[in-house]
Formats: C-alpha cells, structure tokens, sequence
C-alpha cells in the first residue's frame, strides 16, 4: 500500500506562538521589549494621509478658473471647517455676487488658476495595530511593529470570513454533532465568540450577526448559506477583509459536518477564556489559514504530552478521509483512492504526485497530494 505524509491541520493544546504585528506604513511603537500586553493593546499606531475632495469652485461661484485664486477667502495650508464660506465672486459693479461654502471639514491643499478646483485634504486617518494575543513583546522593530509571544491553545480551520476580533468563548452547541440553528442563539453572545458543533446555518450566523456575536465558529456551513450572506459568490480569494460585523470560521468544510472531536474538546476545555480569532483565509496558494488563538494561564502553562504539543497529521493511505484545501474543490471532503507512485504534468505546466480523491457525492478526482490533508474519521 502506498503511503504519504499528509500536512496536518494545527490543533495544539499548548504551544508557545508568535505574533508579527507590524504597521502597513512607517509610524510610532508604543511598547518595550519585555511588556506584557493584552489582546486588545494597541502597540502600534501611525497616521495615512485624510482624504482628498476636490471642490469645483469656479462652477459653483460661476467664474473663470483664473479668477479663482482671487475669490478664495481661504488661501493653502488654512483649515476649513463645514460651513465655512469658501470662496465668493466679485459680482457685477459689486452687486450679484455669487458664493460657496464648505460641505466637509480639512485642509486646503491646492488652489488651482488652471482647473478652478480646491482641493480640500481631510485630517489624517489613524491606523491602530493591536497585540492580537496577550503575551509578552519579544522584538520591537522600529517604526514597523512588534513581534509578542505567549503559550496558547491554537486551532486552525479551513475557511475563514471577516478579520481579528474578540471575546470570550461561549457553547451554543453541546455536542459536535449538533447543528448550530437559530433558537440556540440569544443575547448572552454579544461579544463573545461563539462556538458551534456541526453545520452553522445561514439563519444562525444572521441572528449572531445581529445580537453582536463577535465571532461564531463551528465544524460547516452550506455554500449557498454563505452566498446569501456575503451577498456575492466568494469565488478564489483571500478573505479577511468582509465587514459582516462577525467573524465566522469553519473548521472542516462545506456541508453539514460535524466539528473534529479533537477541535471540540480543546475548546471546550478553554470555555470562558478570552480568545482573539482570524478569518483571513488565503484559498489559492492555502497559506493562511483561520485561527482561533487562546493564551493560557499560569496554572495551565505546565509540561503537557508530546501528543498535546503537536500538529494533527498522519499518512496518506487508501481509504483515510481527507479535505481538499485547494481550488477547484476547496473545502470538498472524500476519501483517498488509488495513489499512483509516478509524477503527472499538472495544468501549470509543472509536476506533481498525486492521488485520487473519492468525494462524499461519489464522483473521483485526481489532485496533488499537497491540496489535501487528513481529517478524523
């Protein structure tokens, strides 16, 4: 029987992990090496440049572009607040004259003779980055952010929608089994990352949505659920950057399946705990996956078994149960088929091995071996 190693999903009870947290542009780091921070801590910060409106005044006070400069009751570099009169013509023997006001508040940046518009600059946006999970700042790279680590439960899943958010881990569902519906919902997850067991519906993540739910997490979701929810097919794409209000994860596939035992446990173990979750998922190349990261406290940051301390993984074998975790058939679940020993030419151009996967319709697919991985039986 031909056998292979299958790149495991990351599901470790306790395992020290590292966060990069770094700003998109040069600005200030506002923690020392050795701090400890919490979650929510913001430990960088920097400003991007306010947004632009451009101002047509010579049609609005109906004069020449060249006149422009010298209606202008503000001149470059001023400050202008809504409602301020921006500019008024000279009118006709000083009479008839025609004038306009400020709709947004900021900074003129230009004054054009050519055009006859103003540009009108808005105050500068701050950009926050927090500490994402609470531990201790290992490295500050200056102007750019830091690197915090600290001994956490981490789970991964397969398919994330919606950033970073917050709160503390609350069971709708009692078994691994059970779908997470509607009625299991009610005010007591506002903030709080809720966790499912089998298949999230489409009428639960809307409910969640509404009561606030920080994040809701279970083993599915149907493919035409999420359409209805996001609105658009998500297609090939990185996701993390949806503003449902709700981060949702699933951590096995599409389809009503049950949350992993091993997922399950973990988390209900960590019941009450403050958590920070991820959805950013990159689907093409399958290098970001979901998180779910939960520090651990003093009285659990003791030795724990090898087994706790590693990744899920296993061997590739004729008859295992595995998920596709790339396109075409991202999130697809089957079992493994023939595994033939030769490389084949992939539609890139490149080589491969592959194997065949058996879907849960019945229909067979052949697949590198790296766009699957093994799931629990």
């Amino acid at each position: 029987m031909t056998q292979a190693y299958s790149p495991g999903l990351q599901v470790r009870r306790q395992t020290l992990h590292s966060s990069r947290r770094i700003l998109p542009i040069p600005g200030d780091v506002l923690v020392k090496v050795g701090e400890q921070v919490s979650a929510q801590q913001i430990v960088a910060q920097t400003f991007m440049p306010g947004d632009v409106t451009p101002i047509n005044v010579a049609n609005q006070i109906s004069v020449a572009p060249s006149e422009v400069p010298g209606c202008m009751l503000f001149k470059e570099g001023d400050e202008v607040q809504v409602g301020d009169l921006l500019a008024r013509s000279k009118g006709i023997f000083g009479f008839f004259k025609s004038e306009t006001k400020a709709k947004t508040a900021g900074t003129i940046e230009s004054i054009s003779h050519v055009t006859g518009q103003v540009i009108l600059r808005g105050a500068p946006l701050p950009i926050q980055v927090r500490a994402y999970q609470a531990g201790v700042v290992k490295e500050v790279i200056p102007e750019q952010g830091v690197v915090i680590e600290s001994e956490v439960t981490f789970l991964q899943g397969i398919l994330g929608i919606g950033g970073e958010a917050y709160g503390t881990i609350q069971f709708a569902c009692q078994t691994k089994d059970q779908p997470l519906t509607e009625d299991l919902l009610d005010e007591s997850i506002k903030g709080k990352v809720v966790i499912g067991g089998a298949r999230m519906t489409g009428t639960a993540v809307k409910r969640g949505i509404e009561l606030g739910a920080a994040a809701i997490v279970s083993g599915g979701i149907d493919d035409e659920d999420l359409k209805e929810i996001l609105g658009y097919d998500l297609g090939v794409a990185v996701t993390g950057s949806e503003h449902l209000g709700t981060t949702l994860i699933i951590t096995e596939g599409f389809g009503d399946i049950a949350m992993a035992e091993r997922t399950f446990n973990l988390l209900k173990e960590r019941e009450g705990a403050e958590a920070a979750v991820n959805g950013t998922t990159q689907i093409r190349a399958g290098v970001l996956r979901p998180e779910i990261v939960v520090p651990l406290d003093e009285s659990m940051t003791s030795d724990s078994s090898a087994e706790d301390d590693e990744a899920t993984s296993g061997l590739l074998e004729t008859g295992v149960p595995v998920r596709i975790i790339r396109d075409p058939y991202f999130g697809l679940l089957g079992e493994v088929g023939e595994m033939p020993t030769e490389l084949r030419t992939l539609e890139s151009g490149s080589q491969s091995r592959v194997l065949e996967v058996i879907l849960d319709s019945g229909e067979k697919v052949i697949v590198p071996r790296a766009n699957v991985e093994l799931i629990e039986g």
